[in-house]
């Protein structure tokens, strides 16, 4: 593990001036601090210093409520705090964006405000500190995203592949055969990980893989507009949203098309939340726990902290079978 005389032989300066930097002396300039900083987090230093630090973690969100009561965001975060202050930790939400990522690396933000991991929410395959998770030494876990080969990176998140199996089954149960998938576009790796998730569970139950039955789009509002009536062209009597909120577009959108579900069309959700129990008609949806997310994130960070380096810990994403599916409709 790096040492400051190892940093200051890097950089070619005094261990004083090392030391000092790290500590916010006023008497460093502030290119020399950034540079100290830099290669502290490169080395791998950020881990000696902070076991010696105020015990803080951070939650990282981008993209993602987590103010406002009963969203996604809000429950996770809940459900984190709830392990990690009754551990004594002190836990510090920061928004992001990447304009933010791509100005300060990953492991430089890190040592600067002394936090000894990190929960990431709400993050794409796009953003900056992506690429930096892949090589960081600190601990760090991913809610909905995946690093391979960095023991101090870990994932939490639900199980896709189950929640779309049970969906599938279902409609087959009911009689459906074509079966579509709208969803957003696949720069998000859990996106990616429902549309495989989506493609598999059809050939386990023997059904008809067509790229003329997936809509991928970026906005939830147009996305249903336009895939809505071409899926429907296509003959598909089910379709699968890679998340509620689309489902719940998709629901309005047929509503002003005077399509009746589920007799005409049987739409599955992914999340649960709370308002999908009192739409018209209540929606069927794969239920994310997001309470036990932040628990199982907390947990994920301890194990990391003490030298365990898991790999990722998948909820169950169990079927809330609801008034939005019903038999096939007849040839």
């Amino acid at each position: 593990m790096a040492t400051i005389s190892d940093i200051a032989a890097k950089l070619g300066i005094s261990k004083s001036t090392v030391s000092k930097a790290l500590n916010n002396a006023t008497d460093v300039s502030t290119s020399m601090r950034q540079r100290v900083l830099e290669t502290a987090a490169e080395m791998g230093y950020i881990q000696r210093r902070i076991n010696k630090a105020e015990r803080k973690l951070c939650i990282l969100i981008e993209n993602m409520d987590y103010e406002t009561p009963n969203q996604f965001g809000y429950d996770i975060v809940k459900g984190f705090r709830q392990m990690a202050e009754a551990e004594g930790w002190i836990v510090e939400i920061v928004p992001l964006t990447k304009e933010f990522q791509k100005l300060t690396p990953y492991g430089v933000f890190m040592l600067d405000h002394s936090y000894q991991a990190s929960f990431v929410l709400g993050f794409s395959l796009l953003d900056p500190w992506m690429q930096d998770f892949k090589s960081s030494q600190i601990p760090t876990v991913l809610y909905d995203n995946y690093i391979k080969s960095n023991p101090y990176i870990a994932s939490v998140g639900c199980d896709s592949q189950e929640g779309m199996e049970l969906a599938v089954k279902h409609l087959t149960q009911l009689g459906h055969k074509r079966i579509g998938l709208i969803s957003g576009p696949l720069d998000s790796y859990i996106l990616k990980a429902r549309y495989h998730a989506y493609l598999n569970a059809l050939e386990k139950y023997g059904l008809e893989v067509n790229e003329d039955y997936i809509g991928l789009g970026y906005y939830v509002a147009e996305s249903t507009r336009t895939y809505i009536p071409k899926l429907l062209e296509q003959n598909v009597t089910a379709i699968l949203f890679s998340h509620d909120v689309r489902a719940l577009s998709a629901m309005t959108e047929c509503n002003d098309r005077g399509i009746q579900i589920p007799r005409d069309l049987s739409i599955i959700g992914f999340d649960d939340l709370p308002m999908t129990a009192y739409t018209t008609p209540p929606l069927t949806t794969s239920r994310q726990d997001r309470t036990g997310l932040g628990q199982c994130g907390y947990y994920a960070i301890n194990c990391l902290l003490n030298g365990l380096p898991i790999g990722s810990i998948l909820l169950r994403a169990p079927l809330i079978v609801r008034g939005s599916t019903g038999p096939a409709p007849e040839d």
